[in-house]
């Protein structure tokens, strides 16, 4: 828009001699005080745009006054008036708009000397040039500033939505590793401790001894590739429904001697991918406590929707109880972790005489 006025202004000046036929024009003064004014109008104006309102009035009340000058020495010449049309456009980017409003209401009392039908036909045509420049360059304003303000709040998304997907890659990461940790992590720790345990004993008789070793190695590497399925699946969206996992997973438990069953009450829905991974490691917490500690003959697993708000999943088992800190590596700090991050809660009742209970409960 700058450099747009400065070309105006300098056409404006340039068809200053060409005078009007009605009145009489002085041509060197004119152009004098007309280059003062085209002077002011390029170089002042982006000088004093960066001021104090003071001086952005000041500059307007001097090319008022050059204005009118102007006006009178050119003899109403057609660029006296294109130059005052430019002091408007610079009013409404110099001044709030009350004031440049004035400024546009002051121009056409450039007629005054005129007769006074003249004057006041002249008057309302420029009256109604100067407020309509005024209105449409209040417009462009608006819209450049409106656009500005448009620029600045993409650029606080963009920030916005980087920080969110750095924040999401943080999260899955940190979620990945708890997963490998209490599922890949437990089971080759203690494949580790079989096959150490067997190192041991090596040298001795006890074939029946080591084979038992080998075997409970060779079943826990087998839950480790099944966890590292279960976590590329996870990652290529490909996770099987909840029931369906821990059905696979009460299958596996029967399979190796802890025989169990699953419940489901209520109207099986979709839940979170978060929710529904905290529930199947709580499921197979459970299985594995039971059959390491609990030496139970049955046991339950239930998956209850009934409540509108939450969901629970028991495992319930007949046997001696498990101990609060059955010390296995996977552990129940990690589900009360989860359960924690969920806004959920664990809780743990084990007695020798009736069995023990896990329970887990989330929001739905």
């Amino acid at each position: 828009m700058q450099w747009a006025l400065a070309i105006l202004t300098v056409i404006a000046y340039a068809t200053l001699p060409l005078g009007s036929s009605s009145f009489e024009q002085q041509p060197v003064p004119t152009l004098l005080v007309g280059l003062a004014f085209v002077l002011l109008a390029i170089f002042g104006f982006p000088f004093v745009r960066a001021r104090s309102i003071w001086w952005r009035a000041a500059f307007a009340l001097v090319q008022l006054a050059l204005g009118f000058w102007i006006y009178s020495l050119s003899g109403a010449a057609v660029g006296a008036s294109l130059l005052l049309v430019v002091l408007v456009v610079q009013s409404v980017l110099l001044l709030p708009l009350p004031a440049a409003a004035v400024v546009a209401a002051v121009i056409p009392l450039v007629h005054l000397g005129m007769d006074w039908q003249d004057g006041i036909r002249e008057g309302l045509g420029t009256l109604a040039v100067t407020v309509f420049t005024l209105i449409v360059t209040e417009l462009l304003v608006r819209e450049q500033t409106a656009r500005a303000a448009l620029a600045d709040a993409n650029e606080q998304l963009r920030g916005y939505t980087a920080q969110a997907e750095q924040l999401a890659a943080i999260r899955e990461r940190n979620r990945l590793a708890r997963d490998i940790h209490d599922g890949v992590g437990h089971h080759l720790t203690v494949v580790q401790m079989q096959l150490e345990a067997a190192r041991a004993v090596l040298g001795t008789a006890e074939r029946e001894r080591i084979d038992a070793m080998l075997a409970a190695a060779q079943e826990q590497s087998g839950q480790a590739l099944a966890e590292v399925r279960r976590s590329v699946a996870a990652l290529r969206d490909e996770r099987p429904r909840l029931e369906d996992a821990l059905r696979t997973l009460v299958s596996e438990a029967t399979a190796a001697g802890a025989p169990a069953e699953l419940e489901i009450r209520g109207e099986v829905r979709p839940v979170r991918a978060e929710v529904d991974e905290s529930l199947f490691r709580a499921a197979q917490e459970g299985l594995t406590n039971v059959r390491k500690h609990a030496h139970a003959s049955r046991t339950s697993v239930v998956l209850d929707f009934r409540a509108e708000d939450r969901i629970r999943l028991e495992v319930h088992d007949d046997g001696r109880g498990v101990p609060e800190t059955p010390g296995d590596g996977f552990g129940l700090t990690g589900l009360r972790e989860r359960m924690a991050n969920l806004g959920g809660r664990l809780t743990l009742d084990s007695d020798g005489a009736t069995g023990s209970t896990l329970a887990v409960e989330v929001p739905a």
